[in-house]
């Protein structure tokens, strides 16, 4: 991209297409650098928002990391360039996770389409109920299309599949109650009504299912249930479990891509998503979450989606608070 320049306006917008990607508790646990000499955006974690009890690994902030990188490759092709990614690119800068190097004009106008760059503004995680409409096998088979096109593998589940991973993911809310530092540490992050520009207000939290079938996270019952009572779920929820067939850092950064693609995806056809993360969190009730079929492949995420209502946004920070250039905060018109 010799000769050219990111004026403030287009750098602004690719940070804040990257932020809007999800993460654990909207931590948004990243922080971003330009250098301007090399046209090249580097995204780091940020540990001090990290969850040191819930995902004392990081394994779910580079997932988010790894989400917020896909919607950056999305909307620097959108602007008609050619993003260059690189992962862990410095082995003795361990929290440098990825590097995305913007360089010359691409034949077309964009990489994955304006669909997608759309989706990244319309994407939220609906914990609400869903409606029994199927969705459409042509738009599975897109999903898993999009899942392997970063590495990964998306599986729908049948119901016996289904029902088995609602049991794992129960027993994982279960513990989760009982452990009052993960308990804390939930409760930190949600229910941040006006005061915070990160976690999740209590309207986007979700009610339980009143079958108690579904476990939805219920964030130590920060909702208040004379406002979001208990309400019956689909029951038969359409899930799709996220596989990589290893399991190291450079996989979770590709999880969290394949991820985002597949939610954005979803979110282009009018599908709703969310995930189930829970077991996830305990090393054994994740190795539990293995299928019979693929004992070797790694569980990343569990996705429910289907028909149902939008979920409300959850907040983001300014995208200037989140970038520095050459390690300093940008000034003026141009980065």
């Amino acid at each position: 991209m010799s000769g050219t320049y990111l004026d403030s306006s287009v750098l602004e917008k690719l940070i804040a297409a990257a932020v809007a990607a999800p993460s654990m508790h909207n931590t948004q646990p990243w922080r971003f650098r330009l250098d301007t000499e090399s046209t090249t955006v580097e995204i780091h974690a940020d540990v001090r928002r990290g969850l040191p009890h819930e995902d004392p690994h990081g394994r779910a902030l580079h997932i988010a990391a790894g989400a917020a990188l896909f919607n950056l490759r999305v909307a620097v092709s959108h602007f008609g360039w050619k993003p260059v990614t690189r992962l862990l690119p410095d082995h003795r800068h361990p929290d440098l996770l990825a590097s995305v190097h913007i360089t010359g004009r691409t034949s077309t106008r964009t990489l994955h389409g304006d669909d997608l760059y759309e989706a990244i503004w319309h994407r939220h995680s609906s914990r609400f109920p869903f409606g029994v409409q199927p969705v459409p096998v042509s738009v599975r088979h897109e999903l898993a299309e999009a899942a392997r096109a970063e590495g990964a593998t998306l599986a729908v589940t049948g119901p016996r599949e289904t029902a088995r991973l609602l049991r794992i993911t129960t027993e994982a809310e279960r513990r989760n109650h009982a452990d009052p530092a993960r308990s804390a540490e939930s409760r930190r992050w949600s229910s941040r009504d006006g005061a915070e520009d990160t976690g999740i207000p209590s309207a986007a939290l979700g009610p339980q299912d009143t079958f108690e079938q579904l476990p939805m996270r219920d964030f130590s019952a920060r909702r208040s249930l004379d406002q979001l009572p208990a309400r019956p779920f689909e029951r038969t929820p359409a899930l799709a479990s996220l596989r990589t067939g290893h399991d190291r850092r450079t996989d979770w950064l590709r999880a969290g891509q394949a991820l985002e693609y597949v939610l954005l995806v979803a979110t282009a056809h009018g599908l709703r998503t969310s995930v189930l993360h829970q077991a996830l969190e305990w090393t054994d009730l994740r190795d539990d979450l293995r299928p019979a079929t693929s004992p070797f492949d790694h569980v990343q995420m569990l996705i429910r989606f289907g028909y149902g209502p939008e979920g409300p946004p959850t907040p983001r920070r300014t995208p200037r608070l989140f970038l520095e250039l050459d390690g300093a905060v940008p000034q003026g018109d141009r980065y």
